[in-house]
């Protein structure tokens, strides 16, 4: 017998036994002690026979209402008819009215307030079978690599190898792209571009076109990786800047124009990932410049370096042998360089550090030999968000009239050439993540420069502006800050921005020429869709100076007021290889002159099509 059924049987018991009292208790009531009443008169009369006392009927006292009413009823029937009692012990006969029903109390009963539960809820319990796993026990704490995930299988089917753009717009603009390429080879790719743009202004000869042609190729062997390329730059325009207000009696804009053929191979080690690896790799680069008033340039560098690796440790050279002649109508140089980099390299997981010095070998038409130090390290402050680093440098930098006419295409005949040398440059700085999708850069540097460049107007012709170069004679100090933000709000919008302030301590002259002291850049890029991207740039240049009338101290200088350039671009693609684009630059429609006398196109549009194929 389980336990449940126990309890039935002792709830049942229960029952059954107060069903019992309850029966049993008003018989016990009606034999037991009453409590003395005072008697009523006595009167004696002759005995009467003697006849059987009726009892009162089981039935007559279950309907009865109470306990008392069925006590009362019984007495009243021991009363013989016509007023004589029964027979009393001793003899005597007495006649007993009763005034008041007995009503016996009875105690309170126990009471179960507690309904038992007679429902069978016994949980079912499923038959359990184990299989136990033969494992082996590993140590997890240390942190493992990631596996790299397989990439989804590609599909070939609307593959595009060639693009093509052509555009047209306001200001007499012409603009035009093309790629081209062999398509799919992990081994060997073989492809070439051709570009072109040219714009009109509303000044007098502000004319410039830029066309641009290569072609280039990379195949990659089982160790080793070979690349190379050939192009073609061809930049033209006029010198149409002159001061409106007092005009040469005489115009001549002449044109100048910018021509580059450049070549370049390099062969490299392909990256392992193998304990103590060993690599190398090897460039060979040239170019031959010229412009309209018989300047020449030809340039040729061979560079590379070698590394070893052992443990955390990083030990190497690198070099490069710089040879360059440069040739005008009043001279003939030969400036050459040979650099050599010897470091050693330190990585941990919160650390980085590189020590090396950076030797530097002149010569040719000047000879001269420097050394400066070449070191950089990194260090984590706050562990995946900020990282400090420092760097401490030199170098000599070769003067190159290609460099020059790509700053400034409104260069003259008969450049100065003079190398400027970086003494030491120190930078220090934070970089690394505030949340994510928002990573910021800030650093500043202090910069000593001997022998610095500068471009001036030059007004030698006829009194229109062509511009020249002069050096800062002694050391020029360079004191700034710069800050990069870049936000990726989503997904769909990434905003950047970048600030820089110089402030310029200047050996010989009042001013840097024609360098602003502050420069703030920023721009966004918004995907409305998987149709249709917006872009847009905002250019703000702080005030620059010009010694014109004259390189003299004494006279005030030309001021060219700070200005602000917004520019945008929106693409829409119709389909999978057509796509329709339009780009608005100057949107603020302002005159800004980068250069002195030498405004900016004012407020042009021009938009086209792009075809994939």
């Amino acid at each position: 017998m389980n336990t449940r059924q126990a309890m039935k049987l002792r709830y049942i018991y229960t029952l059954l036994t107060l069903l019992l009292a309850l029966c049993f208790v008003p018989a016990v009531a009606q034999t037991g002690h009453k409590p003395k009443k005072h008697a009523a008169k006595v009167i004696r009369k002759k005995p009467a026979p003697k006849k059987p006392v009726k009892t009162a009927p089981v039935q007559q006292k279950a309907n009865a209402q109470n306990l008392g009413d069925a006590a009362a009823s019984t007495a009243a029937d021991t009363i013989k008819k016509g007023g004589q009692p029964a027979d009393l012990p001793g003899g005597l006969s007495q006649e007993i009215v009763v005034t008041t029903a007995y009503k016996p109390v009875l105690a309170e009963a126990v009471k179960i307030r507690i309904n038992p539960d007679l429902e069978d809820k016994t949980p079912f319990k499923a038959p359990l079978s184990y299989t136990p796993i033969d494992k082996r026990l590993e140590d997890n704490t240390n942190v493992r690599p990631l596996i790299a995930m397989n990439r989804p299988a590609e599909v070939d089917t609307d593959r595009t190898n060639n693009y093509i753009k052509l555009g047209l717009g306001n200001l007499k603009t012409t603009y035009g792209e093309a790629y081209f390429n062999n398509g799919k080879d992990q081994a060997l790719q073989v492809g070439g571009y051709l570009k072109h743009f040219m714009q009109s202004g509303n000044l007098t000869k502000q004319n410039s076109s830029k066309e641009e042609a290569g072609v280039f190729g990379k195949s990659v062997g089982a160790e080793n990786s070979l690349s190379g390329r050939i192009d073609y730059n061809y930049n033209s325009n006029y010198f149409y800047g002159y001061d409106q207000k007092n005009p040469p009696p005489v115009l001549q804009l002449n044109k100048q124009h910018f021509s580059t053929i450049g070549a370049e191979g390099e062969l490299v080690k392909n990256y392992k990932d193998v304990d103590n690896d060993f690599t190398y790799a090897l460039k060979l680069k040239g170019y031959v410049f010229n412009n309209a008033y018989q300047a020449k340039e030809n340039n040729l560098v061979l560079s590379g370096f070698l590394n070893q690796t052992i443990g955390q440790f990083y030990a190497g050279v690198s070099g490069s042998l710089d040879f360059a002649t440069q040739k005008d109508s009043l001279y003939s140089l030969n400036n050459s360089l040979v650099r050599a980099n010897p470091y050693l390299k330190f990585q941990g997981e919160t650390y980085k550090i590189d020590a090396g010095v950076n030797l530097v070998d002149q010569f040719g038409t000047t000879s001269s030999f420097h050394i400066f130090p070449a070191a950089k390290l990194e260090l984590q402050v706050i562990p995946k968000y900020v990282r400090l680093f420092a760097e401490v440098k030199g170098d000599v930098n070769r003067s190159s009239l290609l460099d020059f006419s790509q700053v400034n295409p409104f260069l003259g005949q008969n450049i100065p050439i003079k190398n400027s040398i970086d003494q030491l440059d120190i930078t220090a700085g934070l970089k690394g993540t505030l949340t994510a999708g928002v990573s910021f850069k800030v650093a500043i540097f202090r910069n000593m420069v001997k022998d610095m460049p500068l471009f001036v107007s030059d007004f030698n012709f006829n009194g229109y502006n062509k511009f020249t170069v002069i050096y800062d004679d002694g050391q020029s100090r360079i004191n700034g800050i710069n800050a990069e933000l870049d936000i990726k709000a989503s997904e769909s919008v990434d905003i950047y921005g970048r600030a820089e302030v110089k402030q310029y301590q200047m050996a010989t002259f009042t001013q840097a020429w024609n360098l602003p002291k502050y420069k703030l850049t920023a721009g966004t890029v918004i995907h409305i869709s998987d149709l249709i991207d917006v872009t847009g740039t905002l250019l703000f240049r702080g005030p620059a100076y010009d010694p014109h009338p004259a390189v003299d101290a004494s006279i005030s200088p030309t001021t060219i007021n700070a200005f602000a350039d917004l520019s945008g671009a929106i693409e829409y693609k119709a389909s999978k290889k057509i796509s329709i684009f339009v780009h608005v630059n100057n949107i603020l429609n302002t005159n800004n002159q980068t250069w002195l006398y030498y405004p900016d196109y004012g407020f042009n549009i021009f938009g086209g099509a792009g075809f994939a194929f």
